[in-house]
């Protein structure tokens, strides 16, 4: 880093996908005098040039940086909305082409660049600067149009969980596998069930699963679920603090005379991912927890921060080794839910994340090779009354462990016009409220020390 650039510095024009390059000159006045600003609602149509020009962004060294795999870029933004990465002295037309040529670097398998989403100005994403430029001139503007670039699946964490993975892969199989790595999410299309046949080994495990009816396979839900909205409450939270996936146990009551499921706490795991060293201590403090309550292990629950709340192929396999762990051999017939939160999905409809429980139905007996059959389980949501001290305390504890950690979500920031990350998390606990209202006033207590944690 640091070093000064050649005296003829190359031009970089490859970068990626076709709507992030920059215009030229030439065609972005033609844009501007034909129909004004209206005529720039795409995305190959705000470029660094307008942001330049219309002064949400200034000129500076070293200004822009990209965070891929463990590795760090720096770039210089110029005065004609182009970026000068400050170890070379290239010179690169868009956030495209930098964040593509930089990646590659790394990742030579890596086919695009994600410019607007990977590089970011003074610590914030370009992807929100071009949110606050439709916001400003283009308020009636549809944000999908920006919002979509917003799925980066290259930061930090996605390095650390596939080198944990390739780590443990061999390892024999336990409660802690819930644990599993994962890549950080990103914007895929979910399949249906009947499209994947039998199991395949080259099958991408991170591959979206659509949810089949109990009736669409000729089976009835084999039990009721009645959910606390304290659980909800406490895993929605959990799920909101960091761009990175988490983990998280059920505990509960399973009734057999009446067939019925009760998840009355949530149990973060304050652990990183892969972390296995670290997860064995805090499932033994959560055991610990449940059996001082006098509740059962239920199930467990994970997010995809930035993907659809559905199963991917890895969480189909993960939740039927779970099925079978609880029920054990001589217990009978117990269920193991499985919950999937998606906080920060641009697909959600408003600032409630969507929550996904959902159950595997094993394979027929016929087709042993092909994968269990996720199904969507219908569940009774019961209101508690009041905000309870174990939850405000797991509260506390979450806030404490991400304070310091990369991958906290930036709460000042905004998550699409007129509404910050902070609105939006209080906006979807808002939808898991107690009876009792004084249990706002708590959690703005909570609320204020997610304020001072940036």
């Amino acid at each position: 880093m640091g070093s000064e650039p050649p005296s003829s510095p190359q031009v970089v024009e490859d970068g990626g996908e076709e709507d992030e390059e920059e215009l030229s000159g030439g065609e972005e006045a033609e844009l501007r005098s034909s129909s004004g600003r209206g005529s720039l609602l795409t995305r190959r149509g705000i470029t660094l040039r307008v942001l330049l020009k219309d002064a949400l962004v200034e000129p500076g060294d070293g200004v822009l940086s990209i965070h891929y795999l463990g590795k760090k870029f720096v770039g210089d933004l110029l005065n004609d909305g182009k970026i000068r990465w400050v170890e070379t002295g290239q010179i690169f037309n868009s956030p495209s082409a930098w964040a593509t040529h930089c990646k590659r670097l790394v990742n030579p398998a890596k086919k695009s660049g994600c410019g607007w989403a990977s590089v970011r100005y003074r610590g914030q994403k370009l992807v929100q600067y071009k949110t606050t430029w439709l916001h400003k001139y283009q308020p009636s503007a549809d944000m999908s149009l920006v919002s979509e670039e917003d799925d980066d699946e290259d930061e930090e964490e996605g390095k650390t969980a596939v080198q944990a993975d390739e780590k443990n892969k061999n390892t024999k199989p336990g409660l802690h596998d819930i644990m599993v790595s994962r890549r950080t999410d990103r914007e895929r299309i979910p399949v249906r069930y009947c499209t994947l046949g039998t199991r395949d080994a080259a099958r991408d495990q991170h591959t979206l699963v659509e949810l089949s009816a109990f009736s669409a396979i000729n089976r009835f839900q084999p039990f009721n679920v009645a959910v606390s909205s304290n659980v909800l409450l406490l895993m929605d939270f959990h799920c909101h603090l960091t761009t990175s996936e988490v983990v998280g146990y059920l505990g509960g009551r399973w009734d057999t005379n009446t067939q019925l499921l009760t998840v009355l706490r949530a149990f973060p795991c304050r652990t990183r991912l892969g972390d296995r060293d670290s997860a064995s201590a805090v499932e033994e403090e959560i055991c610990q927890n449940l059996f001082m309550r006098g509740l059962s292990l239920v199930g467990w629950y994970h997010s995809h921060p930035r993907g659809p709340a559905l199963p991917s192929l890895q969480d189909i396999d993960s939740q039927m080794d779970h099925q079978l762990r609880l029920q054990g051999s001589s217990n009978g017939f117990q269920p193991c839910l499985g919950i999937i939160c998606g906080p920060y999905y641009h697909g959600n409809q408003g600032v409630a994340s969507t929550i996904t429980p959902f159950w595997v139905v094993p394979p027929p007996e016929q087709r042993p090779n092909d994968y269990g059959i996720p199904v969507a389980v219908e569940v009774t949501y019961v209101q508690d009354n009041f905000l309870t001290s174990d939850v405000l305390n797991e509260m506390m504890l979450l806030v404490d462990y991400y304070r310091t950690a990369p991958d906290l979500v930036q709460f000042n920031q905004y998550w699409c016009p007129d509404t910050t990350m902070m609105d939006k998390i209080k906006g979807s606990l808002s939808g898991h409220a107690p009876k009792d209202q004084a249990y706002s006033q708590i959690l703005e207590h909570v609320y204020s020390q997610l304020s001072n944690m940036h």
